[in-house]
């Protein structure tokens, strides 16, 4: 690219789609000779393509629709942050993959300013009367970091009180569902004396009654069911990219409920470019969304190696991978790293979607692949959630189990 054509690339960037529209109206106005009081020749001229810009790559393009969703005309598309609601943590993260740290911090501050969230963090009765939800509750953390420190309390607030409707609702579905699957009565087939169901032993030996002898020969003892225990170790592996947002706030809730059951070994473990155990902070799900560094980038592979690290009893551990899986890293790594753990004796399920969003956005290739080894992928609702859980526990068929709940699943062709 010349010196020439990069300056011009530059200001096309800066000034906007206005650039293009000055373009176009001074060549209509050649096209015209000059006459500029004539409308209906205007209206007849060649519109300007916003879609393929001249000078702008596809990437470009990109940048570009970014920018003028924050700075555009109010008249023009998406520019009025005040009327519009652009799917603010999906937008961030496209911001922090085009721009370096310091430009995507600027930009962050000036989206909190024209935003209505800027005016229901620091207005009090308004946030009365409004019913927060997650997409909310997404978008301020999505921007907590640049939040002035006076509304951060307010933004806490709000996020409580959504966290807080979402464990009462779901945390008795979740606690019945685990607790039904570990303390079910197993059948013991080596019973000692005291432990022998008699009644059942009988029945189970009729067939060997010896008429001669008048005796019942009890070559099979049935013992009382014993309940099981602390059988499953957990681990949750959430990408932290913004489109996966609002899969963060379950996936954090969730974990901070099946920390609460003893029965249950669960780790959380958040990653995007790099990873961070945050088991220890599942008391707390306020403190620990707010903590999150949702930054762009995702290396799904060094986080299952992370996670790999932590399984001691494969054969009782599910490693539950709630991710779009738009590896950044090395893709066949990745793969391996699943086929690894798989071999091993590990559960390995994917989440591709942890939400009420409908269908998800996913790397459909790279999960075919994972379907090819025998991972389950699929989106999940988060009232969907206890109910895997519980086929989870109870060693049932996770397909199937996405079959009869519709789910929408990975393609295995």
């Amino acid at each position: 690219m010349t010196t020439s054509n990069e300056q011009e690339r530059r200001w096309r960037l800066i000034l906007g789609g206005t650039a293009d529209e000055a373009e176009n109206t001074q060549s209509q106005a050649g096209e015209s000779g000059g006459d500029m009081g004539a409308p209906g020749q205007m209206e007849q001229g060649i519109p300007s393509d916003q879609n393929s810009p001249p000078g702008l790559s596809s990437q470009d393009q990109e940048i570009d629709n970014l920018l003028e969703t924050l700075y555009g005309d109010s008249e023009s598309r998406g520019g009025d942050l005040s009327n519009a609601d652009p799917d603010i943590a999906r937008w961030l993260g496209d911001v922090r993959s085009y721009f370096p740290e310091p430009v995507a911090h600027i930009l962050q501050k000036d989206l909190l300013e024209r935003s209505n969230l800027r005016k229901l963090l620091n207005d009090p009765d308004l946030f009365d009367h409004i019913e927060p939800d997650m997409g909310l509750v997404s978008d301020i953390l999505a921007l907590r970091r640049v939040m002035p420190t006076k509304t951060k309390q307010t933004a806490k607030e709000v996020v409580r009180r959504v966290v807080d409707e979402l464990i009462a609702k779901m945390k008795p579905l979740l606690e019945q569902a685990v607790r039904g699957a570990i303390h079910r009565p197993t059948r013991n087939r080596r019973p000692r004396y005291k432990e022998i169901n008699w009644g059942r032993t009988i029945q189970k030996n009729l067939k060997h009654y010896q008429p001669k002898y008048s005796a019942l020969v009890p070559e099979t003892l049935v013992g009382y069911g014993r309940q099981q225990r602390g059988l499953r170790d957990l681990i949750l592996a959430v990408d932290t990219s913004g489109s996966m947002s609002t899969s963060v706030v379950y996936a954090s809730v969730y974990g901070a409920v099946l920390a609460s059951i003893p029965a249950i070994t669960t780790r959380l473990v958040l990653f995007s470019t790099s990873v961070v155990d945050v088991t220890d902070h599942l008391h707390d799900p306020i403190d620990l969304l707010f903590g999150i560094q949702l930054r762009g980038g995702t290396n799904i592979e060094k986080a299952l190696s992370y996670c790999e690290q932590h399984v001691s009893r494969p054969e009782d551990s599910t490693l539950i991978l709630i991710s779009d899986l738009f590896e950044g890293g090395n893709k066949a790594a990745l793969v391996r790293r699943v086929a690894s753990l798989a071999q091993r004796g590990v559960q390995v399920i994917v989440l591709l979607a942890l939400n009420d969003s409908g269908t998800p956005r996913f790397d459909r290739e790279m999960a075919n692949q994972l379907v090819h080894l025998g991972v389950p992928s699929f989106a999940c609702t988060p009232d969907q959630f206890p109910s895997l859980m519980g086929t989870i526990l109870n060693g049932r068929d996770i397909q199937h189990w996405a079959g009869t709940m519709g789910v929408v699943t990975a393609p295995d062709n």
